[in-house]
C-alpha cells in the first residue's frame, strides 16, 4: 500500500496540451476513480502514473518517492488493462504467474502466490484452463490475479469492465469492490461510466479536457457539484437544467423563475449571480414529485413514460418549450398529453451562472 501524489503534472504532445496541471493526492489504501467523457485525459493520466507515458512537467510521488524517471517495473505498481492482455497459449496458472516467472521467482513462491490469488478471486477451478475456455469475466479475473501476485503498492485499472455485458459488469464491479476491502490496497480506477465511479470510489476525480473539475467523495460530488459540468456528468438520469431569470438577489439567496417555473428562492452557494442576470437552475430527476397542475412549482405535459418496475421515468414538456425528466420511485402509469405539476425542495436545487453553459459542453 502507498500514497500517490501528483503535483502540477502536465503532458504535451508537441504544441497540444493533453494534461494541464493536475494536482491529486491519493491516500494509503484509498480507492480513487478518474472519471470523465472520452478524450478528457483520464487514461493518459493513468499511463503516466504507470510509467507508460512520460511526464512533460510536474512531479509524481509514490510512497513519498519521486518516480518521474523510474521504469514501470520499479514503481511498485500493477496495471489491469481493458483488453485483459493474457496469453492464449498459456494456462490460467501460467498467465497469473507470468510476472513472477519474468522476475525469477522460485517454483514454490509462484505456487503459493498463484494459489492465494486464485482463492481471493474464487478461480481455483480455472487454473488449468486456457483463455479460450474462459468467459469474459473469467478472463478479467485472470488479469486481476496477475496483478495481485506482484504484491504491488498501487493497483491501476484502465476501464477494465468496458468489454463485458451489463450483467457481468455489475458482478465484476462487486468483485473489485470486495477485492479492495480484502487487500486494503491503494487503487486507481479509470472509467467513463459514472455508475462505476459512484459505486466503487472512496474519492472521485472528475476530469474534463485535461483539467480536474472537482475532487471529493461520491456523495459530496452528487449533492454539492461545484460547477455545471460536474452537476450534469454525475447522476442517472442526468440533472435537469432550466434557463431562469434572476428576479432579485439577497445575500446568499436569489429568487428565480421562468414561464414554466413559479418564483422560488434558491441558495447561490457563493456563485456570482445577481438580480437581472440569466442563470441555470439544476434539479435532479429524483427530487421531482408529480402533483396536480394547480399545486405544482413547475408546469407541463407528459410526453413519454418509461416504467422500469421500481421506478418510473417521465419525460415532461414544459410551457416554455423546454423539457425535463422526473424519476419517480414507484411504478406509475402516466398518459401522454396529461397536464402535470411538479414540486421539489428548493434546498436541493442548484443555481449556476449562465456563463458556465459554454464551458460545460462535453
Amino acid at each position: 500500500m502507498a500514497t500517490v501524489k501528483l503535483k502540477d503534472v502536465r503532458k504535451s504532445y508537441g504544441p497540444v496540451d493533453v494534461i494541464k496541471g493536475v494536482d491529486i493526492d491519493i491516500d494509503d489504501g484509498e480507492f480513487v476513480v478518474f472519471v470523465g467523457p472520452s478524450g478528457c485525459g483520464k487514461s493518459t493520466l493513468l499511463r503516466m502514473i504507470a510509467g507508460l507515458e512520460d511526464i512533460t512537467s510536474g512531479t509524481l510521488e509514490i510512497d513519498g518517492k519521486v518516480v518521474n524517471d523510474l521504469e514501470p517495473k520499479e514503481r511498485g505498481i500493477a496495471m489491469v488493462f481493458q483488453t485483459y492482455a493474457i496469453f492464449p497459449h498459456m494456462t490460467v496458472r501460467e498467465n497469473v504467474a507470468f510476472g513472477l516467472t519474468i522476475a525469477g521467482a522460485s517454483k514454490e513462491e509462484k505456487a503459493t502466490k498463484v494459489a492465494e490469488a486464485a482463492r481471493i478471486l474464487q478461480m481455483e477451478h480455472l487454473l488449468d484452463r486456457r483463455p479460450s475456455q474462459l468467459s469474459g469475466g473469467q478472463r478479467q479475473r485472470v488479469a486481476i490475479g496477475r496483478a495481485i501476485v506482484r504484491d504491488p503498492k498501487v493497483f491501476l485499472f484502465d476501464e477494465p469492465l468496458s468489454n463485458l455485458d451489463a450483467a457481468l459488469r455489475m458482478d465484476m464491479r462487486m468483485e473489485i469492490g470486495k477485492l479492495h476491502q480484502d487487500l486494503g490496497a491503494s487503487m486507481i480506477y479509470v472509467t467513463h461510466d459514472q455508475v462505476e465511479a459512484m459505486t466503487l470510489a472512496d474519492k472521485i476525480v472528475v476530469l474534463k479536457a485535461g483539467e480536474v473539475m472537482q475532487t471529493g467523495s461520491p456523495m459530496e460530488l452528487y449533492h454539492n457539484p461545484e460547477n455545471l459540468f460536474v452537476a450534469g456528468f454525475l447522476g442517472a438520469p442526468s440533472m435537469n437544467f432550466l434557463d431562469v431569470d434572476v428576479k432579485e438577489q439577497d445575500g446568499a439567496s436569489a429568487v428565480v423563475s421562468n414561464p414554466s417555473l413559479d418564483a422560488i428562492k434558491v441558495e447561490t452557494k457563493g456563485r456570482p449571480i445577481k438580480g437581472g442576470d440569466k442563470a441555470i437552475l439544476g434539479v435532479r430527476p429524483q427530487y421531482l414529485t408529480p402533483t396536480a397542475p394547480s399545486e405544482g412549482m413547475l408546469h407541463g405535459t407528459v410526453a413519454l413514460t418509461e416504467r422500469l418496475g421500481s421506478e418510473t421515468v417521465v419525460d415532461i414538456n414544459l410551457r416554455d418549450g423546454s423539457s425535463i425528466i422526473a424519476a419517480i420511485s414507484e411504478d406509475r402509469v402516466m398518459d401522454r398529453g396529461t397536464e402535470i405539476g411538479l414540486r421539489f425542495d428548493a434546498a436541493q436545487a442548484h443555481l449556476f451562472p449562465h456563463e458556465e453553459i459554454s464551458s460545460a459542453a462535453h
